[in-house]
């Protein structure tokens, strides 16, 4: 049985090897605050020997890992296989920011040094195929810590304290190895979408004060992973539409992609 041209057989075991990353997030949570080793024997003669599962964490990892085999595929072309690749490789990385940041509001630097570290090996590689995908990567990190390092640091004059911290502005130079300076930008603009409609949600139900912080890491990660899932076309579209209040058109939208 075939789907999408793929044999049934590796989505099951792209399933079961999300289920084992899921459990790995779960001693990287664990360990990452404390900032105690990942890779230590502590794994096998603490963790696993009082181990509990986390099943949900577990499903969300293979759920993961089996709709980007879906949307990216195996396909002939290296440049979609390293894709797969690479955000197989992240996203128990990423998976990890969103627990720690919106249980601790914080994101911890070995975590963004860790996706910034291999973000420059895909991009080097990346690179060595095609020299305008390499630049395009190194300018995904510019923009990404740029756009957050400016709201960052106007925020902060303006309202007289943190807007927002400085792990985000990391986490998005970090991404931007992965995903190139447009990818970047719509990024950015899902998840400052996402952040507004939740936050005016929460403020409204009561459930959050005005003046109570909320970590923006997970709004980055939900948008990385739409942005993984779903083509860069679709998402420009519906965004201009949005932003526009719907008198964006789809003619202007392929002139822009075009260029």
């Amino acid at each position: 049985m075939f789907i999408h041209d793929i044999s049934i057989v590796y989505y099951v075991l792209i399933g079961i090897l999300g289920l084992i990353v899921g459990v790995f997030v779960d001693w990287l949570n664990l360990r990452l605050p404390e900032y105690k080793k990942i890779f230590s024997k502590e794994f096998f003669t603490l963790y696993l020997r009082n181990f509990k599962p986390k099943y949900i964490l577990m499903l969300v990892t293979a759920a993961i890992y089996v709709a980007l085999l879906y949307f990216i595929g195996w396909q002939d072309s290296i440049i979609y296989k390293i894709d797969l690749i690479k955000y197989i490789i992240l996203t128990p990385m990423i998976l990890s920011a969103l627990i720690i940041d919106y249980k601790l509001q914080i994101i911890p630097n070995r975590l963004n040094l860790s996706i910034f570290e291999i973000g420059l090996i895909f991009a080097f590689v990346q690179g060595i195929l095609s020299i305008h995908v390499g630049i395009d990567m190194l300018l995904g990190s510019c923009a990404g810590a740029g756009i957050f390092l400016v709201i960052t640091l106007i925020g902060g004059a303006i309202a007289g304290k943190e807007a927002m911290g400085f792990g985000d502005v990391k986490l998005m130079g970090a991404l931007g190895l992965f995903f190139g300076w447009k990818n970047m930008i719509i990024i950015s603009l899902i998840a400052f979408l996402l952040a507004a409609i939740i936050s005016v949600t929460l403020i409204l139900t009561k459930k959050k004060k005005t003046d109570e912080y909320i970590p923006f890491g997970p709004f980055i990660v939900i948008a990385t992973f739409i942005v993984m899932l779903v083509p860069f076309d679709i998402l420009l579209f519906i965004l201009l539409k949005i932003f526009t209040l719907g008198m964006y058109k789809e003619s202007e939208m392929i002139v822009w992609i075009v260029n």
